[in-house]
């Protein structure tokens, strides 16, 4: 690239060289999302990965793509870029383990009104991250600089993420029945959606984001804000591969009662008891500073609880051992009831 320089496009706001110091800066962070399979230098035209069929016989692949929502504006006025990165993996990655796929690849869209190298790298260093705690390589992305359209110094954030199952292991909820139970695997804390409500509530333009607050044991509002989403991977394969379980929900915008439905075959619902649900500071703080009813509070946010899971009576005690031995406290959440309602707050 040394001779690839434009001084017409550089006047228009675009410097194409700030561009290629960014890759550089950033691949070593890519460096250590490498997997078998993974072998293709950053920069080319497209991703190449080639993937492992070992043991599978039907392979289906599954895909996710979300970003990071207007989270990104607390990263701004905390001008902290390295761990938003982390939630747009997590966004993803945590979506397709749903249906019981092995994340395998992943890739990211930034766009920005200045590209500024060493903040691109910050923020690729954290989607590298979340590309290791998913065990997925990062084999490729897009940095756009846009003047005009975004200010230059805000940014978008955006990826998708593709694994891999074979078709006989794809979840299948059609032997979920009544009586199954409800294992809630804790949030990190707000994850990456309700934030347009959060920045209204707490008036995130001009609230004290740097001060530690009692409420929050000790840590400021801009630092539990910018919590990175909690990656569900690892923790979930272990589980798939030691016990049958009948549905899983990433408990993400809509809340308790959009996300769990959503892996309960009609017929049947989630009877869950509120004094069951380990909720986080930061949520109590949000309702009580905007008068949030509660319903819509469950209907928002994940309340502390990131993924959900349903396994058979007698398998929940060994479901949650699994969990806890690969560092997640899960707990029983509730139980499967007979019911169209899909969510059952009592």
């Amino acid at each position: 690239m040394k001779n690839s320089k434009s001084e017409s496009y550089a006047a228009a706001g675009v410097d194409i060289t700030a561009g290629y110091k960014a890759v550089e800066l950033m691949k070593s962070h890519i460096a250590r999302t490498i997997i078998k399979g993974a072998d293709s230098e950053i920069g080319g035209f497209g991703g190449l990965f080639e993937l492992d069929l070992t043991g599978i016989t039907r392979p289906v692949l599954v895909s996710g793509t979300d970003g990071v929502g207007t989270k990104l504006k607390i990263a701004f006025l905390m001008d902290k870029h390295d761990t938003v990165g982390i939630d747009c993996v997590a966004m993803c990655a945590n979506d397709i383990i749903c249906a019981g796929a092995k994340p395998q690849i992943f890739l990211d869209y930034i766009a920005c009104g200045k590209n500024v190298p060493e903040r691109i790298a910050d923020i690729v260093a954290g989607v590298a991250e979340g590309c290791v705690q998913a065990g997925a390589a990062l084999i490729g992305g897009e940095t756009a600089e846009m003047p005009g359209f975004y200010p230059v110094d805000e940014y978008d954030l955006a990826g998708f993420c593709v694994g891999i199952v074979d078709k006989s292991k794809v979840l299948d909820n059609s032997k979920m029945q009544e009586g199954d139970v409800v294992i809630a695997l804790p949030s990190s804390g707000v994850h990456s959606n309700g934030f347009s409500l959060v920045r209204k509530v707490f008036d995130v333009e001009s609230a004290d984001l740097k001060t530690p607050m009692e409420e929050l044991g000790g840590k400021s509002l801009g630092e539990t804000l910018l919590t990175p989403t909690k990656i569900y991977v690892k923790p979930m394969l272990a589980l798939f591969d030691q016990i049958t379980v009948k549905g899983v929900s990433h408990i993400t915008g809509g809340g308790f009662y959009e996300n769990i439905p959503r892996s309960i075959p009609k017929g049947l619902g989630a009877k869950i008891e509120k004094k069951n649900v380990r909720v986080l500071p930061i949520f109590n703080l949000l309702q009580k500073v905007g008068n949030i009813p509660e319903r819509d509070m469950y209907n928002t946010y994940n309340m502390g609880v990131g993924m959900s899971v349903v396994v058979a009576k007698e398998d929940a005690e060994k479901a949650i051992e699994i969990l806890k031995a690969h560092g997640e406290d899960a707990y029983i959440l509730g139980e499967i009831v007979k019911s169209d309602e899909g969510v059952i707050l009592l």
